[in-house]
């Protein structure tokens, strides 16, 4: 699947916004990818899940244990990974502000973990579900995501594998242009303003 193909997938799903956008990160953006509507085709989430693990070298596609993924953007993308990859999906929740499994999931020692975003701008919730995964005793060898938003700069502190990155400018909310400052921000993701 090419970028074009994957951009084609986002465009068919009406995933693919204008406007004046609160990001999860708190910075503003004046286009925002929904991969929520993306993903409420199964077969559209499939088919970018099998995109993506073919993008996998060999050597980590084999190694990967279980998919973790972050809560709520996530679990869609992660449970499709662990489908194609043919191995079990977690997620991980933050009902107190900090990632932990729950539900009566849980990692075995060592156990070798793809951890799974829908998006990635900053890596903060990334670094942080890496670090969740840790202190549930996994090992995150590997970190993908549907869309690597950072402008391919985000360092997660292992290897990261994005079925598509995309050059969007982000702002400070000091620092809008003028054209997106005249347009009313909305906040379309799963986190609170």
């Amino acid at each position: 699947m090419t970028d074009d193909d994957v951009l084609a997938e986002f465009r068919a799903a009406d995933a693919l916004l204008e406007g004046h956008f609160i990001l999860s990160s708190g910075l503003r953006s004046p286009r925002y990818l929904q991969c929520a509507r993306v993903l409420m085709d199964p077969a559209r989430g499939s088919r970018l899940a099998w995109a993506l693990v073919a993008r996998l070298p060999a050597e980590v596609r084999s190694a990967i244990d279980i998919v973790v993924s972050p809560a709520m953007g996530g679990v869609i993308a992660g449970h499709e990974m662990a489908r194609a990859l043919g191995v079990e999906a977690l997620f991980l929740e933050r009902p107190d502000g900090v990632f932990g499994l729950r539900r009566g999931f849980r990692l075995a020692p060592g156990q070798r973990v793809l951890m799974m975003e829908d998006v990635v701008t900053t890596g903060l919730s990334s670094k942080e579900a890496i670090k969740a995964i840790a202190a549930a005793g996994g090992e995150t060898i590997a970190a993908a995501a549907l869309v690597d938003r950072s402008g391919g700069g985000v360092d997660l502190g292992v290897p990261f594998y994005p079925l598509i990155r995309l050059d969007v400018p982000t702002y400070t909310a000091d620092a809008l242009p003028p054209e997106l400052a005249a347009i009313p921000a909305v906040k379309p993701g799963s986190r609170a303003a």
